[in-house]
């Protein structure tokens, strides 16, 4: 089950209190204070692992708490710290505060980490506060409460390149041509129900990662059909491929198919539309007279977009195809580097 949205509550560890205490030794008349700190609170963490891929468990446990931190003793002797708690999530997580709708943190790289609940701090002992003045202190200092708050995790793929598309028009059979990527593929829309992920290698020493998002409809923006839950998936991809279906059937011209698909991209999320793209006029093979494809064609060769004309079932353009989303993704992850 894909899971990508969860609510949970933390809560980190209290710090322990100080201790008040005085040393009584044989012989020692007037011993001093020798109360020892408290503990802190353990942290609450999150971790990105790749060794998860979605939010599931986080359905089930929603309710995470740190030790807290040992009081203090005598002897001088310091309470133990609380341990952190360690939550692995799946790479491209965002984690928001609920109350304030804060970004706390934005997970993107395998092994990062964030503190998203700090546990409280020790209290002092009373030999803290012993001075020249004050020879036998009998004050102290209870620990800090550690943070509480409820949160809420997203989870947005992180690919390279995500395929964009009303249903049926052949992502899922795409990406299982080009990738070990299973999907289901049938002939009734709204096939795909959750994203899926396929890694193409296009190279022998170069691959790329590609995402399956499940068919927009016009409307997808508001609520519509499934495109609404994972459209923020496609805000992590690097590159878009519009999938048009050119079969001489279809009753909308493919033009108005792919300024559909735009206009519900910047209806979503305006800065979208600024990701380089490309077209693939799809099922050529069964594009009967294929004045569908000559129309779509013409409009991209006006615009100068780069148009792929491929059949998904006999393999047909899909070379070019993969030479050119590898090369962009190359060039895009370059210019990535020299930025940063």
């Amino acid at each position: 089950m894909f899971i990508d949205h969860a609510r949970i509550f933390v809560k980190a560890g209290d710090g322990g209190s100080g201790h008040c205490s005085f040393r009584r030794e044989k012989f020692v008349p007037r011993g001093g204070p020798n109360g020892g700190d408290g503990g802190n609170g353990g942290h609450v963490i999150f971790e990105a692992s790749n060794r998860v891929s979605t939010l599931l468990d986080l359905r089930y446990q929603r309710h995470y708490e740190a030790p807290s931190g040992e009081r203090g003793q005598k002897s001088n002797r310091h309470g133990a710290t609380g341990s952190n708690v360690v939550i692995p999530v799946p790479v491209g997580t965002l984690i928001k505060a609920e109350d304030t709708s804060e970004t706390l943190a934005d997970l993107i790289v395998d092994g990062q980490t964030a503190v998203v609940a700090e546990g409280g701090k020790g209290g002092k002992g009373n030999a803290r506060f012993a001075s020249s003045t004050n020879r036998a202190p009998r004050q102290f200092e209870p620990g800090t409460l550690g943070e509480q708050r409820w949160l809420t995790l997203e989870l947005k793929l992180l690919a390279d390149v995500g395929l964009v598309g009303f249903p049926n028009a052949g992502k899922s059979t795409l990406i299982s041509t080009i990738s070990s990527a299973h999907p289901e593929i049938a002939s009734y829309p709204f096939t795909t129900l959750r994203p899926h992920l396929g890694v193409v290698e296009w190279t022998e020493d170069s691959s790329f990662v590609v995402a399956d998002i499940p068919g927009l409809i016009e409307g997808a923006h508001e609520g519509k059909g499934l495109g609404i839950q994972f459209l923020k998936h496609i805000q992590r991809t690097a590159l878009l491929l519009y999938l048009i279906d050119i079969t001489e059937w279809m009753e909308q011209e493919p033009i108005v198919t792919f300024e559909t698909l735009r206009n519900e991209l910047q209806a979503f999320d305006p800065t979208l539309l600024e990701r380089p793209f490309a077209l693939a006029a799809t099922k050529i093979d069964s594009q009967g007279e294929g004045r569908h494809l000559q129309a779509l064609q013409d409009y991209c060769v006006e615009h100068q977009y780069p148009c792929f004309p491929l059949s998904a079932i006999t393999r047909e353009g899909l070379p070019s195809l993969m030479t050119y989303l590898g090369q962009a993704v190359l060039e895009n992850k370059a210019s990535c580097t020299s930025k940063c």
